[in-house]
């Protein structure tokens, strides 16, 4: 059994929770998604907590899916969801929709601390936080994901140009689109990340709530959480090669065609 693959620290009214997988790049294993779900919930729950702040240990916040380390291979045997396209179904939505969604309506104001790499899921981890601070050297990489957030976060034809391109935005980019809130020396992220918080954490945790509550309700009023959920089914219908391939035991890549295409680009 690995370490415990996610972090959890309580600075005064701020509290941290801190993927653990660096040797993966944070790499989201179901046991990462399940302790990150256990760590948010205690955050959650804490009435002295006013801020939760993720972050990613190491050198990236978050490379995506752990699409085969040997932890998560060894889990997936032990604990396997049904071999068919319903039970690949069951899988994503369970793991990387509805969890997203839940951590997007916390209670509290959360801060996304992103360095290095944020590819895919990672994107979707720092989309469903209410702020996003980001280190100078930050690329992002998003794609037609569980979480679909991408045409919230940007403006619509911007998305729809990077996504056709499947590239990186790097973090001065993803500010000036209104995707991060701010880019600050990647010496000076966890410090300034932590500053913020502290500054919200002097706000009224009641007013905190109701505020985010209202922002979130006029998303929805808008029909953000009925867009996240109906393109799920696209993403599903996009990746159904890869789902019958792994059904059918094929040995599937250890990277989703877009990451390889975006890194071309970051090469040249």
């Amino acid at each position: 059994m690995e370490e415990k693959t996610v972090l959890y620290e309580k600075h005064d009214r701020v509290a941290r929770v801190i993927l653990n997988r660096p040797r993966y790049r944070n790499a989201q294993s179901r046991r990462l998604l399940e302790e990150m779900d256990d760590a948010f919930a205690t955050a959650n729950a804490d009435d002295d907590v006013r801020v939760i702040i993720l972050s990613g240990a190491g050198d990236n916040f978050c490379s995506g899916h752990d699409l085969g380390t040997p932890e998560e291979k060894e889990d997936q045997q032990r604990r396997p969801f049904p071999k068919s396209v319903r039970g690949e179904y069951a899988r994503s939505r369970q793991l990387y929709l509805d969890n997203t969604l839940r951590w997007r309506d916390l209670d509290k104001p959360t801060i996304a601390q992103v360095q290095g790499l944020c590819i895919f899921a990672g994107w979707m981890l720092a989309a469903a936080m209410d702020l996003i601070v980001a280190s100078d050297d930050a690329k992002f990489l998003p794609a037609l994901l569980q979480y679909f957030s991408i045409p919230w976060d940007m403006p619509p034809r911007k998305a729809k140009e990077i996504l056709f391109q499947s590239r990186f935005v790097a973090a001065d980019e993803a500010c000036r689109l209104g995707f991060v809130n701010m880019v600050v020396p990647r010496a000076e992220l966890a410090a300034e990340t932590m500053a913020l918080a502290n500054r919200i954490a002097e706000s009224d945790r009641f007013t905190l709530r109701m505020v985010k509550w209202a922002v979130n309700s006029a998303q929805d009023a808008m029909g953000f959480s009925t867009a996240i959920r109906n393109a799920h089914s696209h993403h599903m219908v996009l990746g159904i090669g890869g789902v019958i391939a792994k059904l059918e035991g094929k040995e599937l890549p250890n990277r989703m065609p877009g990451v390889d295409q975006a890194l071309k680009k970051v090469k040249k």
